[in-house]
């Protein structure tokens, strides 16, 4: 399906990348509770409140992440990512969100800075325009804020 003009400009390509499938089972005590499809309604009703709409796509394979990332720079205005482990180790997502040239929103559920110092180092982050991090779900809800601000004029907004 090919996005308008008009959709394009209002359509945030949402990624989570490996193991987020896990989310509400997997260490809740470090990620809390909520499943991935929580975090996209969340996501989803937070775009809404600016007019705006996203496609959500979770993988736990880089190149599939690339793939969509390529693909965004037709159909989408703005990029929200939270790259899991891939944030610490592909420089190939770092180069493809850089390559598209599109607003970049990097979210962490949990506080990187705050874990195994592995985990401070966000190769995402050097291309981020925005980088939300132990805010939980409601993170994404703050990037989608913060995305409808770059975007849309304040006469449009919310």
């Amino acid at each position: 399906m090919t996005a308008s003009p008009n959709d394009t400009a209002r359509t945030v390509l949402v990624l989570n990348g490996p193991n987020l499938n896990l989310l509400g089972t997997r260490e809740p005590a470090v990620y809390g509770t909520a499943t991935l499809a929580d975090v996209e309604q969340l996501a989803t009703e937070a775009a809404q409140r600016h007019g705006l709409s996203v496609q959500c796509l979770q993988s736990n394979h880089e190149g599939v992440l690339i793939d969509a990332i390529h693909a965004a720079r037709g159909t989408a205005a703005a990029i929200l990512i939270n790259p899991g482990a891939y944030s610490h180790t592909s420089v190939a997502i770092r180069d493809a969100l850089s390559g598209v040239e599109l607003p970049v929103a990097e979210v962490h559920l949990s506080n990187i800075h705050r874990r195994e110092e592995f985990r401070h180092h966000s190769y995402v982050s050097g291309v981020a325009d925005v980088v939300i991090a132990g805010a939980g779900p409601q993170g994404y809800a703050l990037a989608l804020d913060w995305l409808a601000a770059k975007l849309l004029p304040p006469a449009v907004q919310g």
